[in-house]
């Protein structure tokens, strides 16, 4: 496992492949850098190989092989994002140590610090940055600091093996194992660096079975949380309610919303809810206001969906598009598209950018 972006990089690459594999669809970008430019030359939406946690080594080499064929890149050198079903993200509070201990401590002790028994469990962490010096807890000599605030991130050790080994049948370099909840931070970064480092932000991605928030306070990442509603349950409600196809429903959510207003309202309330909550605890834990709500996902390209969850919310909601810092090197079919796409690839760019 890597923590992306969050990580110190010893070397940076000039070009790299990052993969988002989505429990519907894999998303994935090829990006390269020349001095302080970063290119997108090429993106690609699959359809994901299956739904079932049980994804074989030569299903997944397929799947990679044709990810590979789509973005048609050279390098062969990839960056990997895990759902957040096989990656877990959690903030803790450790003694001043070095970072080889603490991975060695929250693998010893995962139930202490995590609140769960991870076996089979491997495990990163970065130690976030006194936000008044820019240092890593453990660089800071000054004053008194018992503890220091660590992002841990977890996965199975038999998928993080089998990701590589099925990226190696595809003719792959794993540069990186990430987990996906980080991609919108990292990307967003980038994208928006003056908000990212001033403001109090919540940054929210909707996927196909789960919905991600983060909040970012100055620059410094917060708060995580999983919200197990996403653009599924959104679908699947539209389709019993009229008693329609899924891929009717799909087309009706996005395309003529207003025609379903009531009962896209009820199936939308509790995400809202849900998201909310968040928002209101970090306020009352940091004292601070969020400012803005950021979206991504496939979901946001419904006007209305926006509308109604700014309603729930009570915040300024935006759709963001992380390509904005990009310099694009695309096909013409791929340009008219990528405004269309772009808020589904947040994870895939905030995977790569890290590995630049």
């Amino acid at each position: 496992m890597a923590m992306s972006r969050l990580s110190k990089r010893t070397r940076a690459r000039e070009q790299v492949i990052a993969i988002d594999l989505g429990e519907r669809t894999t998303k994935a970008v090829h990006l390269q850098r020349k001095g302080d430019t970063i290119t997108l030359a090429r993106y690609a939406l699959l359809d994901a190989p299956i739904y079932e946690k049980k994804l074989s080594v030569d299903l997944l080499s397929e799947h990679l092989r044709a990810v590979c064929q789509a973005v048609g890149a050279r390098t062969r050198v990839a960056s990997i994002a895990l759902s957040v079903n096989d990656a877990l993200v959690r903030h803790v509070e450790l003694p001043l140590m070095r970072v080889e201990d603490v991975r060695q401590v929250i693998k010893n002790n995962a139930k202490m610090y995590l609140q769960q028994d991870l076996p089979g469990y491997v495990f990163d962490c970065f130690l976030i940055p006194n936000r008044s010096s820019g240092q890593p807890a453990e660089e800071v000599k000054a004053g008194p600091a018992p503890k220091q605030k660590v992002l841990v991130a977890g996965a199975r050790k038999q998928l993080v093996e089998d990701v590589q080994a099925a990226a190696k049948n595809a003719g792959l370099t794993v540069d990186q194992i990430t987990p996906a909840l980080v991609g919108p931070v990292n990307a967003f970064e980038l994208a928006q660096p003056s908000v990212f480092a001033k403001e109090v932000v919540a940054l929210v991605d909707i996927g196909f079975k789960n919905s991600t928030i983060c909040l970012v306070l100055e620059g410094e990442l917060l708060l995580t949380r999983v919200v197990a509603i996403g653009g599924d349950r959104l679908t699947s409600g539209l389709a019993e309610a009229m008693g329609v196809s899924y891929a009717e429903a799909e087309g009706i959510k996005l395309g003529m919303p207003a025609e379903v207003q009531d009962v896209l309202q009820d199936l939308i309330t509790p995400l809202g809810r849900e998201l909310k909550a968040s928002i209101d605890f970090f306020e009352h834990q940091q004292d601070r206001a969020v400012g803005q709500v950021f979206f991504s996902g496939g979901s946001v390209r419904s006007e209305f969906i926006m509308q109604l969850l700014q309603g729930e919310l009570m915040a300024e909601c935006t759709v963001w598009n992380p390509t904005e810092f990009l310099h694009h090197a695309l096909p013409a079919q791929q340009v008219a598209d990528l405004e269309q796409v772009a808020p589904q690839l947040t994870v895939a760019i905030g995977t790569a950018i890290a590995s630049l």
